[in-house]
């Protein structure tokens, strides 16, 4: 039987998070493929439409809505993408955890749709390209595809190796939050 203290080492840490991420090169290319169908990139990238539209894009994610330095809302779009924005700082202050349901459901609705792809969170990106947007991923990753936070932070840095420590931090949490719905699900069975 477990120990309390072997309990302890199933769980991470921020830190462990951030050695695995910076145990990776960071490579900034514009715009990645970083799960079938789902980009992530940076603003440059999200608004140049022709370059979208060649790539198959289909459904924009914005985790920079609003933001200075980032152009996008439905009518910059048109009739060629379906928007989502979400007004998020790149900032230890901002709660993005409250945007995780949402954007995950948009990417698992963009997935869905035919011939449905998006950069990145159908075409998820930030200012930058990096810690919100593969924050947002993450989290869609594991509600929808119910991989564990470690494992997606591997599967994602093969691609994408960039989020913020504080957004690590809400990421565990939605972990741990999994985790014990897993289990009581199965205990109720």
């Amino acid at each position: 039987m477990p120990t309390r203290k072997d309990k302890r080492k199933e769980y991470l840490s921020v830190k462990d998070l951030q050695k695995l991420l910076d145990s990776c090169k960071l490579r900034l290319n514009h715009i990645d493929e970083v799960w079938p169908n789902i980009y992530i990139g940076n603003v440059t990238a999200a608004q140049n439409k022709s370059t979208l539209l060649k790539l198959g894009i289909t459904h924009i994610l914005n985790a920079a809505h609003s933001k200075r330095g980032s152009i996008g809302n439905q009518s910059f779009y048109g009739n060629d993408f379906v928007y989502c924005g979400i007004p998020a700082e790149d900032s230890t202050h901002f709660d993005l955890d409250v945007y995780f349901q949402p954007a995950a459901n948009f990417i698992h609705e963009a997935l869905k749709a035919p011939d449905g792809k998006m950069p990145r969170g159908s075409r998820c990106h930030c200012i930058m390209g990096m810690s919100r947007s593969s924050t947002l991923v993450l989290a869609y990753l594991m509600i929808y595809h119910h991989i564990p936070l470690k494992l997606a932070l591997q599967k994602l840095i093969q691609r994408e190796p960039s989020t913020q420590s504080h957004f690590l931090a809400l990421l565990l949490d939605l972990d741990l939050q999994l985790m014990r719905k897993k289990r009581n699900h199965v205990r109720s069975l």
